[in-house]
C-alpha cells in the first residue's frame, strides 16, 4: 500500500491526462487567486509604499553583504523555522503542517505526471508520510492550539471564514489518504472518496482570495521588510507578530488562526 502510486490506477476509469490537467489548473488557480488577493486587499501597494518610505528615511545605509545576510536570515529563521511563533507548541504544529503539506503536494504532482506502476517506491512513501504529518500538525492546531479554543474555551467545531484554509487542507489530505487506502483493497467506495478528495482539493486551491492560503507568499516578504527596516534604523509599520507585540511598541490581540 505504501509503495504503490495511487494515481496509477486512475487510468482504469479516467483519461491519463485528467489529473495532469487538474494539477495545472490548480496551480494557475493559486497564482491567479494570490495576485487577486494582493491587489484586492491592497497588500502589494501597502508593502511597496512602506518599503519606499523605509528607504527614504533610512538612517543606516545597508550594504550588499548585509542585504544578502538579511535575506538569508529571513529565509532560514522566518520561513524555514517559522521564527515568528514564540509559542513552541504552535510553532511545532505549524512546522509539521507546513513541511508535511509541502512533501504531500510535491509528491502528488510528481506521481500525477508519472502515473505508472513502476513509480519509485520512495515517492508513495513520502506521499503517505507527508499527508500523515500534515494531518497530525493541522489537527493538533485545530483541536488544541487555536486561541479561541485553548484560551477562550470555545468549541473546536466553531467555524469561521478564516478557518477555510486549514479545514479544506485537512479535508483534502484526509480524503486522499482514505481514497488511497480503499483503492488498494479494491473497495467500491474508493471512487466516491476520490471525487470527494477532488472537491476538497478544489476548495483548498480555488479559495485563495477568501482563505489564508495567500499569506504563505506575503508573510516572507513582510518579514524581510521588517528586518531591513530594523537594520537601517527605521521602524516598520507592518503588523507585529501576534506572539511578540512588545517588541514593536503597542500591544495587539492574539490571532486565533495561522
Amino acid at each position: 500500500m505504501f509503495t504503490n502510486n495511487p494515481f496509477a490506477a486512475l487510468t482504469d476509469f479516467l483519461p491519463s491526462t485528467f489529473m495532469q490537467v487538474y494539477v495545472v489548473v490548480m496551480i494557475l488557480a493559486v497564482i491567479v487567486g494570490t495576485l487577486f488577493d494582493v491587489v484586492h486587499k491592497g497588500s502589494a501597494r501597502y508593502f511597496f509604499d512602506n518599503w519606499r518610505k523605509s528607504r527614504t528615511k533610512s538612517k543606516q545605509p545597508i550594504g550588499g553583504g548585509e542585504f544578502v545576510s538579511i535575506a538569508v536570515k529571513t529565509a532560514v529563521v522566518d520561513v524555514l523555522a517559522s521564527g515568528e511563533f514564540c509559542n513552541p507548541r504552535r510553532r511545532l504544529a505549524h512546522l509539521l503542517t507546513m513541511y508535511g503539506f509541502v512533501i504531500y503536494v510535491v509528491t502528488t504532482a510528481i506521481m500525477v505526471f508519472y502515473p505508472t506502476p513502476a513509480t519509485p517506491a520512495l515517492l508513495p512513501q513520502l506521499w503517505w508520510l507527508g499527508g500523515l504529518v500534515a494531518l497530525a500538525g493541522g489537527s493538533w492546531f485545530w483541536f488544541f492550539i487555536r486561541v479561541d479554543v485553548a484560551a477562550e474555551g470555545n468549541t473546536p467545531f466553531r467555524v469561521m471564514r478564516a478557518d477555510l484554509f486549514i479545514l479544506s487542507l485537512l479535508a483534502s489530505v484526509t480524503l486522499a489518504l482514505i481514497w488511497a487506502f480503499l483503492q488498494v483493497g479494491g473497495s467500491a467506495g474508493a471512487k466516491v472518496f476520490f471525487w470527494l478528495y477532488i472537491i476538497a482539493s478544489t476548495v483548498l486551491f480555488g479559495s485563495v482570495p477568501w482563505s489564508k492560503f495567500g499569506h504563505m507568499f506575503f508573510k516572507p516578504a513582510a518579514a524581510f521588510e521588517k528586518r531591513v527596516s530594523q537594520a537601517n534604523g527605521t521602524r516598520s509599520n507592518l503588523p507585529a507578530p501576534a506572539e511578540k507585540p512588545e517588541e514593536f511598541g503597542s500591544p495587539v490581540k492574539h490571532a486565533s488562526h495561522y
